[in-house]
Formats: C-alpha cells, sequence, structure tokens
C-alpha cells in the first residue's frame, strides 16, 4: 500500500518544545503503532475507551446510590477521580482520531479517496493540538503517582475489606498504570519537553484546589495534604498563599501564617483576638443582613421567635446555637423575665435588658466566648491536667449552679424526645447560669486560666513498705481531665461511666513508642448493656447530691429516628462534635469530616414544635439508645424466642433439677419479656430420646375466674376434663437424623398458649418420675444416666433457626449419645502437671461447629450444668463463648438442700427475666490513628472489627486492644461503642458508648493514668487465653512477666538509680494495688497451681474471668474479708446508700483471732468463719445454737432472729449478694476453724496473701519480682 507523506517545509513558527508543528503529526505518530496495524490499535483504544467509560461510571453510581460513600460533589476533587477522567478522555479521543485515520486509508485502498491519509486532529487549531498532547503528557505520569502513592501510603486492612472496595482499587490504583502501559506498548505519541512543566504546574493547581476544599468544605481530601501532619509542609507552603487569598474573611479580620504551627492564624484588628479557625460572617455585624432577616421571618425577632417555625432551626452566622449572656435561663422558658426568648414563649425583653444583637454578649452552652466553635476547638488544646471548671471527668461534682440536669425551669415545656413517661427528662436547667454561661466576666476569666494549671503530681509508691489497702480497689479511676470546651455541651455526663467502658490508660499517648516504652497495654473494656437497677423513685430525678449514682440511671431513649452519623466514618453524633457553619454542619470528632445537620435535628414531628437543639441526650450523655428506622434492618424485628432443653434422664428427676427447673420456668412465665405479646417458647425434654410436646395453636386459654368466684366444686369432673389444656408428647427415637414432629405446635405463642403452658410445666416432673431404670426401644446397655444432649440442641437449633432466639440448656449428665457424644476424659493424674491443660481444651469439634452455626442463625446458647462427676465444662462451655451466652455450674447439686435449690432458682429467673438484646453487632470506632485489635468475649468475630451477637446478656463484658498506628496530635481522642440489637421490646436499637481520652506526650502522666481494675482485667483475660494455647505455667509466667516489664520501665524512666535503689520496689501511687491483683490472678482456680482443683471448675473458672464485668471480676480474684464480731456499730446499718459495709482487711490469715467471726466473699461464695474460741452468746446471737461444737459446717441459711446483731450481720449478707450486677447468687458457708479440712483449705484460699500449698505469699511474691525487676538484665 502507497502512503502519501506530506513534504511540507516545517513551519518557521513550529514549537519544537510542544509539537506544535506545522504540519501537525506528518509521520501519523498519534495514530499508528510500531507493532501493530492501525485497525488494530483503534481497536485496543476503543475497546480501552469502552472499559474506562464503563468503570467510572459503574463506581459512580455504585458509590453515590448504593453505599453512600462519597456526596456527588466531592467525588470530582480526589486526584485518582481526576487522572481516571483524563484517561477516560484520552482513549475516547485516541479511539475517536484512529477511527478517522483507518476509515481515511479504507477509502484511499478502495479508491475512494485521492489525498493523503488524515484524522481531524490535523486540521484543528493549535489549541486542542496543545490540549490533546497536554492530556497524553498527563496520562503517562500520574496513573503512575496515584499507583504508587495509594499502595505506598494510602492503602490500609480496608482496601479488600469488600468485594466493591477490592474491585475499586484495583481498577484505580492498579488497571489505570496497566492501561497506561498498553498504551505505551502500542502507540508511539512523543511526549514533548514543555508538556513536563505542564504536568508540574496542573499537580500544583490539585494542590492549590485540595486547600480550597479543605478551606471550603472542611475536609483533607488526603491525609498527608494536612500542614499539622509531619511530612505535609511542602504542600502547605506552595498553595498557602493561594488559599489565604481565596477565603472570604469577615470584615475587620486578616490571615497571617504562623510558621511554628504551619497553618494560618486569623486575628481580628479591632480586638487583637486570634484564632485557628476561619471565622464566619456575622449577621448581627452587618445592618443590611439584619434587615433581610427581619424580611425574611417578619413574625420573628432575628434571635428566634415563639412563632413562624420551621422545621429546619435558621440559625445567624457565628451566633449558632446562642443564647442572650444574661443571667436568667432563656431555654424557651415561659417564665417572665426569662432573657433572650429564644424559641419559647418567654416575654420580649424589658427596658434595660440586652435585646437580641445588642449587649449581654452570646455564649453558647458549654462554650464561653465570641467565637463559640473557635473556642470549643482552642479550649480543646489543654493538655491532660489542664483541667478547669466544667471538665466533666469522670468523679467531678456537677458544677453548683449549672443545673442542666437538674430540672425544667418554671413553665418550661417537657422534652418531646423524652420516651418512657419514667425516664429522666433533659431540658433546661434551673434559674442560674447554664453550662459555659459564667455569671461574671471573672468567672470566664478564671475558667480559661485553669487550663493552663499545672500537672498533678506523679506519686511514687514503695512496694516493699507500703501494705496493699482493700480501700484502694473502691476507688473511681484515674479522673480524665478533658480541657474546658472538649464538649459540645460541658455535660458533666458527657463522658461514658467506668461501668460502661474503662480504658487500662486515661491519658492516650500520642506516639506508639512511648507506649511501647511504658509496657503498658492499651485496651478497652466495656460491658454495653450492664444492668440498670430497679428504682422508680430516682427516676427522673436530680441525682446531684441525692446519693444516687447517675450511671444507675435508664438510658435515654431517643424515638424521633433523627440519626446523624459521619458520612467518611460512620461515628454518631455525640457530646464532642464541633458545630460549624452557622451550626448547619457538624465536624467528626474521629475524622475531622463535616457533615450536615439534619433538617429535622431541632424539630420534633410528634409535636411539630421547634425543641432547644441543647438539650439532645446524644449531645449531653454519654450513653444513650437510638430507636433505628427501617433502613438499619434487613428483617422486621425478631421477637423473643426461648427454647428449653430440659435434661429428664434418671440423674436429673433424683437430684431435684428438673423438678426446680420446671417450677422457676413456671413462676417466670410473667417475668419473660413479652411487652409486644410475640414472645414464642418451646420445650423439648431428652434422656435416651427426644421428647416434644406440642400444644394446638387453636386451644384459647381460658379466662380466669372472676375475684371471689370460687364455684369449681360444684363443676362436673367431665367438664373439668373438658377444660384441662391438650398436650400431645411427641417422642423421637431417631438420634442420627433428627427431624421435627408438629413444629408449629411446639413452639407456640406464651401469651396465646400460656395455659397449656402452665399445665405442662406441672406436669413434666411427673411424666419422668417414674421413668428411672426404664429404657426406650432399642436402648440396652446404655450408660445409667443416659444424655442426648447433642441431638437434642440439633432439634432446637432446627426449630428456631429462621427466626433466632435463645436455647437453655439444663443438663444433669455427660452428653454420651448421638451427636456431640463426650467421654470422661478426667484424670486427677494430670492436676498439677503440665500435661493438665490439654483438659481444658474441647474434646470434640461438634461443639464448635455448631455454635458458629447457631451465630450465623441468631441463635443464642446458655448453658445450665448439674452433675456430681465429671461434666467436661471444657468443651460445653464452646456453645456460650461463641453465642454470646453464658455458663452456669452448679456441682453437686442436690433440690433437697434448700440453698441449692434456692440458688439455682434465683440465677435461673434472673436470666429468664433479663432484658436481652437480639441479633446484635458491635462496632468500636476510635479517632483516626488509633484501630481495634485482639477482642476477646463470648461472640463471634464476623470481621475484623465486627463483633457478632446472637445475644446482648446484661452485665457482660468484651475487651480489645488498642493500637496506636500514626502519631495523634489531637488534644483529646474518642471511642465510641455502638450496639445495634433487636430489643426484646420488639424495636430495633442502637446503644451508644462515648469514652473521651486525653493525649499526652508525658510518661509520667501516662502512668498517673493507668487504672489499675481495668489493666487487672485484661491481664486476667489474657492468661486465660494463654492457658488455652499454651501451659498453666506459661499463663502464670505471663502474668508475671507482664508486671515485671512494667516494674523495670517505670523504675527506668520515673525513678533515680542511688544506692538504696535495690531496696525498693517502686510503682505509681494509682497502681500499687497492682500487685496484689495480679497475685489474686495467678491464685485463682483458673490457673493457680495445684493437684487437687477439678478440671471442671478450672473451665467454669475460666469462663468467668473471660465475661464477667469488673465489678464482680475483682472481687472474684481478690475476695473481700470482714471481722463482723468487732465491727463499726454502723456496719449493717441502713445509711443514706443503703446497708453499709464494714471496713475490709487485708487479705491474709494473721488477721483472724480465734474468738471472732468473719465474712470472706469473691462474688460466688461467700464464707462465714467462726473461731474455735467464739463465746457462747456470740453463737446464740447470730446461728441460735447454743455453743460453737453444736454448729454444723457447711451450706447453711442464716436464721433470722430478734436481735440487732443478727439482723446487721443478715443484712450485711444480703448487701453482698445484691449490689453486684449479674444474676449470681453466692452459697453460703458455715466454716468452723478447726472443721472439715476441705472447706477450711477452701476457704482460706481466698486469703491470697498467705502462702498456699504451691504458691507463694504475698511478701514472697514481691521478692520475686524485685529480683527479676533488678537481676537478668531488668
Amino acid at each position: 500500500m502507497t502512503i502519501f507523506r506530506r513534504r511540507t517545509k516545517r513551519s518557521e513558527h513550529g514549537h519544537s518544545w510542544f509539537g506544535l508543528h506545522q504540519p501537525f503529526d506528518a509521520g501519523y505518530r498519534l495514530v499508528t503503532s510500531g507493532t501493530v496495524k492501525p485497525w488494530v490499535l483503534f481497536l485496543i483504544r476503543l475497546l480501552l475507551a469502552i472499559w474506562s467509560v464503563a468503570a467510572g461510571l459503574a463506581h459512580i453510581i455504585l458509590s453515590q446510590a448504593v453505599l453512600d460513600e462519597i456526596p456527588f460533589k466531592q467525588y470530582y476533587v480526589y486526584f485518582t477521580r481526576l487522572t481516571f477522567i483524563g484517561l477516560t478522555s484520552y482513549f475516547c479521543a485516541a479511539a475517536f482520531h484512529s477511527g478517522f485515520f483507518v476509515l481515511s486509508l479504507r477509502q484511499l485502498k478502495k479508491g475512494e479517496a485521492t489525498r493523503a491519509p488524515w484524522y481531524p486532529l490535523q486540521k484543528w487549531g493549535r489549541v486542542l493540538q496543545f490540549l490533546h498532547l497536554a492530556l497524553f503528557s498527563t496520562i503517562i505520569t500520574y496513573p503512575i503517582i496515584v499507583t504508587v502513592v495509594y499502595w505506598a501510603i494510602l492503602a490500609s486492612n480496608q482496601s479488600f475489606s469488600s468485594p466493591f472496595y477490592s474491585w475499586s482499587n484495583i481498577a484505580f490504583h492498579a488497571l489505570n498504570s496497566v492501561l497506561l502501559l498498553v498504551e505505551l506498548i502500542f502507540g508511539r505519541v512523543r511526549l514533548y519537553l514543555g508538556y513536563w512543566i505542564v504536568c508540574a504546574i496542573v499537580l500544583a493547581l490539585y494542590l492549590g484546589m485540595a486547600y480550597l476544599v479543605h478551606s471550603v468544605q472542611d475536609i483533607w481530601v488526603y491525609g498527608f495534604l494536612d500542614p499539622q501532619k509531619p511530612g505535609a509542609h511542602v504542600a502547605a507552603y506552595i498553595v498557602g498563599i493561594l488559599v489565604a487569598e481565596t477565603v472570604e474573611l469577615p470584615p475587620g479580620w486578616e490571615a497571617q501564617w504562623n510558621a511554628e504551627h504551619q497553618r494560618y492564624l486569623f486575628i481580628e484588628i479591632e480586638t487583637g483576638q486570634s484564632q485557628w479557625e476561619p471565622p464566619t460572617f456575622n449577621v448581627w455585624d452587618d445592618p443590611a443582613a439584619q434587615e433581610q432577616q427581619a424580611l425574611l421571618s417578619p413574625n420573628t425577632p432575628a434571635g428566634g421567635g415563639a412563632g413562624g417555625h420551621t422545621k429546619r432551626r435558621q440559625y445567624a452566622a457565628e451566633q449558632t446555637q446562642a443564647y442572650s449572656g444574661n443571667t436568667e435561663p432563656s431555654y424557651g422558658g415561659g417564665g417572665a423575665g426569662a432573657g433572650a426568648y429564644y424559641g419559647g414563649g418567654g416575654a420580649p425583653p424589658g427596658p434595660g435588658q440586652p435585646g437580641p444583637g445588642e449587649g449581654g454578649g452570646f455564649f453558647t452552652p458549654g462554650l464561653a466566648g465570641e467565637q463559640p466553635f473557635s473556642n470549643q476547638q482552642q479550649g480543646a488544646q489543654g493538655g491532660y491536667y489542664g483541667g478547669g471548671a466544667g471538665g466533666g471527668g469522670y468523679g467531678q461534682p456537677p458544677q453548683q449552679g449549672a443545673g442542666w440536669y437538674g430540672g425544667a425551669a418554671t413553665g418550661h415545656p417537657p422534652n418531646p424526645l423524652q420516651g418512657h413517661p419514667d425516664q429522666q427528662t433533659f431540658g433546661a436547667a434551673a434559674p442560674g447560669p447554664g453550662y459555659g454561661q459564667p455569671g461574671s466576666m471573672a468567672q470566664l476569666t478564671n475558667q480559661f486560666s485553669q487550663m493552663g494549671m499545672k500537672p498533678f503530681s506523679l506519686y511514687t509508691a514503695n512496694l516493699l513498705q507500703s501494705a496493699p489497702d482493700p480501700l484502694e480497689l473502691m476507688k473511681p479511676p484515674p479522673e480524665i481531665r478533658l480541657a474546658p470546651g472538649s464538649s459540645v455541651t460541658q455535660s458533666p455526663y458527657a463522658n461514658a461511666d467506668p461501668s460502661y467502658t474503662r480504658s487500662t490508660i486515661n491519658a492516650v499517648p500520642t506516639t506508639s513508642s512511648l507506649l511501647s516504652k511504658s509496657k503498658l497495654p492499651f485496651s478497652l473494656v466495656i460491658t454495653p448493656h450492664r444492668s440498670v437497677p430497679h428504682s422508680p423513685e430516682n427516676v427522673g430525678e436530680n441525682t446531684e447530691g441525692s446519693g444516687v449514682d447517675p450511671a444507675d440511671e435508664p438510658v435515654p431513649i431517643i424515638a424521633d429516628q433523627v440519626i446523624a452519623r459521619c458520612r467518611r466514618c460512620r461515628a454518631y453524633i455525640n457530646p464532642y462534635v464541633i458545630f460549624i457553619d452557622g451550626g448547619s454542619r457538624w465536624k467528626c470528632i474521629m475524622c475531622n469530616v463535616s457533615n450536615e445537620v439534619p433538617a429535622e435535628y431541632d424539630w420534633d414531628r410528634t409535636t411539630n414544635t421547634q425543641i432547644d437543639r441543647w438539650s439532645r441526650p446524644e449531645l449531653n450523655r454519654s450513653v444513650v439508645e437510638f430507636v433505628a428506622p427501617t433502613e438499619y434492618m434487613v428483617r422486621p424485628p425478631q421477637p423473643p424466642v426461648y427454647v428449653f432443653l430440659l435434661d429428664v434422664s434418671p440423674a436429673a428427676v433424683q437430684t431435684g433439677m428438673l423438678a426446680t427447673a420446671t417450677r422457676t420456668i413456671l413462676e417466670s412465665l410473667g417475668r419473660i419479656p413479652n411487652t409486644d405479646g410475640r414472645t414464642k417458647i418451646a420445650i423439648i425434654a431428652y434422656d435416651v430420646a427426644l421428647y416434644f410436646f406440642a400444644m394446638s395453636s387453636t386451644t384459647p386459654a381460658p379466662p380466669a375466674p372472676a375475684e371471689g368466684e370460687e364455684g369449681e366444686e360444684d363443676t362436673p369432673a367431665a367438664d373439668k376434663a373438658e377444660e384441662e389444656p391438650e398436650i400431645s408428647m411427641l417422642v423421637v427415637s431417631d438420634l442420627d437424623d433428627v427431624y421435627l414432629p408438629r413444629p408449629n405446635d411446639i413452639l407456640v405463642n406464651l401469651s396465646e398458649q400460656r395455659k397449656p403452658l402452665e399445665s405442662l410445666l406441672g406436669r413434666i416432673n411427673e411424666m419422668f418420675a417414674g421413668s428411672t431404670g426404664m429404657t426406650a426401644p432399642g436402648m440396652h446397655g446404655i450408660p445409667s444416666s443416659p444424655s442426648a444432649m447433642g441431638p437434642a440442641l440439633q432439634a432446637g437449633y432446627k426449630l428456631i433457626s429462621p427466626i433466632g432466639g435463645k436455647l437453655l440448656v439444663l443438663s444433669a449428665s455427660l452428653p454420651t449419645l448421638g451427636a456431640g457424644a463426650l467421654k470422661d476424659r478426667d484424670d486427677p493424674k494430670l492436676f498439677g502437671t503440665s500435661k493438665e491443660s490439654n483438659l481444658l481444651q474441647p474434646a470434640s469439634p461438634f461443639y464448635k461447629t455448631f455454635a458458629i452455626d447457631c451465630s450465623r442463625s441468631q441463635v443464642s446458647v446458655d448453658m445450665f450444668l448439674f452433675s456430681a462427676g465429671y461434666t467436661d465444662i471444657a468443651t460445653l462451655s464452646c456453645l456460650p463463648r461463641y453465642t454470646a451466652g453464658q455458663t452456669y455450674f452448679y456441682p453437686a447439686f442436690n433440690a433437697a438442700r434448700s440453698e441449692d435449690a434456692l440458688k439455682f432458682a434465683h440465677e435461673f429467673g434472673e436470666v429468664l427475666a433479663s432484658p436481652i438484646g437480639l441479633e446484635a453487632v458491635i462496632r468500636v470506632r476510635a479517632s483516626r490513628g488509633l484501630r481495634m485489635t485482639s477482642f476477646n468475649g463470648n461472640f463471634f468475630v464476623r470481621s475484623t472489627d465486627l463483633l457478632s451477637l446472637a445475644a446482648v446478656p446484661v452485665d457482660q463484658t468484651y475487651t480489645m486492644e488498642v493500637i496506636i498506628e500514626e502519631t495523634l496530635t489531637v488534644p483529646f481522642v474518642v471511642f465510641q461503642t455502638a450496639v445495634l440489637h433487636t430489643s426484646c421490646f420488639g424495636e430495633r436499637r442502637i446503644r451508644v458508648v462515648n469514652l473521651a481520652l486525653p493525649t499526652t506526650s508525658s510518661i509520667s502522666e501516662l502512668y498517673s493514668s493507668v487504672d489499675q481494675i481495668a489493666l487487672a482485667t485484661i491481664l486476667a483475660q489474657r492468661a486465660v487465653e494463654r492457658s488455652l494455647s499454651h501451659k498453666l505455667e506459661d499463663a502464670r509466667d505471663a502474668v508475671a512477666n507482664k508486671l515485671v516489664d512494667i516494674l523495670s520501665a517505670y523504675r527506668t524512666s520515673m525513678t533515680a538509680g542511688g544506692a538504696g535503689a535495690a531496696g525498693q520496689l517502686a510503682i505509681a501511687e494509682n497502681m500499687k494495688m497492682l500487685p496484689v491483683l495480679t497475685l489474686g490472678i495467678v491464685k485463682n482456680p483458673a490457673i493457680r497451681q495445684s493437684s487437687i482443683i477439678p478440671s471442671d471448675l478450672r473451665a467454669y473458672s475460666q469462663a468467668l474471668l473471660t465475661s464477667i464485668p469488673p465489678q464482680l471480676l475483682i472481687p472474684y480474684i481478690h475476695p473481700c474479708f470482714y471481722s463482723l464480731h468487732d465491727m463499726a456499730p454502723e456496719a449493717g446499718t441502713i445509711g443514706e446508700r443503703g446497708i453499709i459495709m464494714p471496713a475490709p482487711l487485708p487479705l491474709s490469715s494473721e488477721r483472724l483471732e480465734r474468738h471472732g467471726l468473719y465474712l470472706i466473699e469473691d462474688g460466688q461464695t461467700i464464707f462465714l468463719w467462726v473461731g474455735r474460741d467464739a463465746v457462747p452468746p456470740l453463737v446464740q446471737d447470730v446461728f441460735d445454737v447454743e455453743r460453737y461444737d453444736l454448729l454444723q459446717s457447711g451450706k447453711i441459711t442464716l436464721p433470722y432472729l430478734e436481735n440487732e446483731f443478727n439482723q446487721r450481720i443478715n443484712a450485711i449478707i444480703a448487701k453482698t449478694r445484691e449490689m453486684r450486677r449479674g444474676p449470681y447468687w453466692p452459697h453460703l458457708y458455715l466454716v468452723k476453724e478447726d472443721g472439715e479440712p476441705a472447706l477450711r483449705q477452701w476457704a482460706l484460699s481466698l486469703l491470697i496473701q498467705d502462702r498456699g500449698d504451691q504458691t507463694p505469699s504475698y511478701q514472697q511474691y514481691l521478692s520475686m519480682l524485685r529480683e527479676k525487676v533488678y537481676g537478668s538484665g531488668y
């Protein structure tokens, strides 16, 4: 083929730097290839263009419409998106011109053309030719930059967390470079030198645009562009002037670049006031704006009025949510003389009173000053100990007169957000200054002067010279000191109570190296669904000074379904957000992204009235619960479902377990959550077979007789038989292939079938009472106490797996039949040896596999285990561990002893009555630079940070480790726990718990902030985890070694070496109970060195350590020890906070006197120790026995006698059983000093400071620690 070449002379005005020669592209380099024919090049470019367009459109649609990930208006601010758009544009243009060129060649070949081949760009002007070559220069440089920067800097473990993210990151951060390589391989376009300059200019312009986006929308497109971060200063200098000139400042303001902080400082010329946040325009400073405001709302004053409300409160810029600074509250109250009548019914300001916009000043609740939102950020710059008035840390009493929760002012309307009538109302304060509204300028000045107060001193204790004081464990954790202005409302309840969330350190180090240097673990202990005492008289009242713990108040319910969440990190709005842009937007405290305030956030749709934003619970309370809208549901909320799997084997009948269980269920039917009448119940019995009980759904419950009607004696017997509910027992003997006969009649509605259920529960014990020794057909040769627990579990799972619910398994013997059959592997010869840990491993994979299946179907399992022999708790506890259930153990249970029956009935009844959450997921979010890992507790980890719980029992604890991934530059960080669950009342809800902690770069502040209770909880859980994967000895060594590391690091960093240094063992004053707590962990039955602890007891103790809250765990590892015979006169009497307890004693037998009476308890067991020389009057007054030798050791019920001393001791025992959360009811044992040796040894094992059989005393333990700290390289 002959190709005509243009041989025209190069134009004198050709541009060799940009390739704009005339004629343009005489060699056809833009449309031909050196490796393939032009038509093949055209097809390649066409395919790449089609793929690029499709990928770009798909990403826009999915990210905006499906994931709602990136707002459409911000889609084009990302460099990756712009480069991909450029890539797409180039391939579309290149394919277009290549297609024309191929068509021109074909016309020439057919003889339809007589001139040289051409393509449109050759005929277009130089501007378009320049733009095409410039576009080519960007697509061969920028994709490489995008790929390298993303995979080297921005990529994280979230890059492939979902199919969308995986496809998106591969397509835009990897395949973009592949497309570039394809063009370079098959094309032969020449890149001219001048276009490198163009690329550099475009890149600089993009940086300017990125900083402009931050100034306008308050987001950083890429974190490394933030000038406050290391490595971003060059970019800040490049575009700093451009940003400063672009941002419009209000009149009277100027911007000056601060080289030290690498950011602009905004200064008000008249007053000299400076701030970091860009000032916004103030409507009160512009008369024209005031006139416009009046025209827009002629019936409403500038500050807001009683009428003319819209659904979106319109705030004046810079006076966002502001109130007049007079001394009377102005939160919409209708009282005469109320100040600014902002949205309320108060009278307008009278003569001499400042009206809106004149005098008085404006103050945001919680923030004092003329720039409320900027001052909020400035106030947060204080250090860890920079507290002041209104610091709001735990342990700080609310300010007198603050009164935000002190009840509504006279005439204040009820809060429309209030849920239950008994719940607390969040409204305006009683008369007096509100938060952030000091009554005088002197108070305001004093508040800010305290921001720079001297930090608290770090006190060091010498463990060798200071005995452990049990009262130290009753003190609150170190105070969380946030600078004034950290919380948007300055509410004293903005930070989570330790009973909900606590951290091992209450000041977060700014770098991971500082944390590593301290050797302190950084972990969270969360109990999101902690129980709340039933005390209606305290609900809704002001708790200040009343003796009522604010944490014991009901969690506020937000029922308006207005849920504000961050569009980037999906965090919920909380007390630590920052409102900007006149209150129309809020900045997320975790990722610093600005978000729109929902349109109805200040509007109550129920009453169609405007509400006070600052009274919203989520801005005042650390723990709130949102009623979730339908978009938070994948199906309608499930009803509470309870399936009871009852062991009816001879062992269950003979011990009275079956009779006690059925009686407890019968008595608890009215306590089981059933508010909406949807609760379902099924009962399945098992021994050698499975027994299902069908109750016809058409059988109506007979009406209860009217009060006073007792005419049943006259009813004929035949009529009685007709009224008896119809119940059918269906027997399934095939344990290998379990099926459900009549499933619709087995799982019945509690409200509709109450009468048949009561009848069945009253008769079920009699049905199997005579079956002792009987066997089903084909079941000869089976064990004497057979148990088909595995098939019963399968049947219960099949019954409720489509719905979800709870399986409550009651077993009196080891499972021996069907799936999951176990053998007695308990070998006392292994106790105390290195092989003992094998007994703590699951013996069968069935239970873990079954538990995972249950978790996926939202089925939770609770185990109630009764056996005088081996039960293999190590294996059976897998079911509650992975399904968010709990294990309960009753060794040697015998209902003939009233103490055993009472303990089980109480705990079982409390479990049935507890208001659990269903089908839940938990996620803990944290400020940027922090990441959650290493989760522990009873749940199933669905993804990297999402915990799946089929149920959320009350008072169950979960722990996780926090990793510092990057240097923290913020004054404080926030952790937010979100629990999405279905309440047992039929609502989908989201419980949100917020914890804010200050940051610090001082190791002394880090040590002084340690929470030794949380730290001991973490060490106990780590010990259990290590004992399951290693030996018990390794678990004990790990606890001791961690304490040695902490002591060594403290010695190196905080103490001065000298001649007497080896004679002390230094630790921070707030950590001086840590050694005795770790000794308690080492001596706990879970990992204690002993040859007499049964493996079932070890496994049960381990299950407790990994699930109970710190309030229960601490006494379990550090028991309480009281002297009763010489207790103070007020002990055992009623005080302001209930029963007054005696002063606790150190856990040493040195305190035992032969004539004394003592109480020792660990939350699970209570011991009354009686000295051998106890005087007869004491024995008579307490036990109603004449003298000591007539006392009987063992489980007892202390009689209630008509004498003060007995009544005081009974009150102390009752207080001990009730003062801690959870369903546990400790047994009471009477221990005589010269009584039964085993019982005596058990009681003395709780005195952990004494030397045991194979365990050291506290002094020996300290000596060992000192040797390791000062020797062997420590």
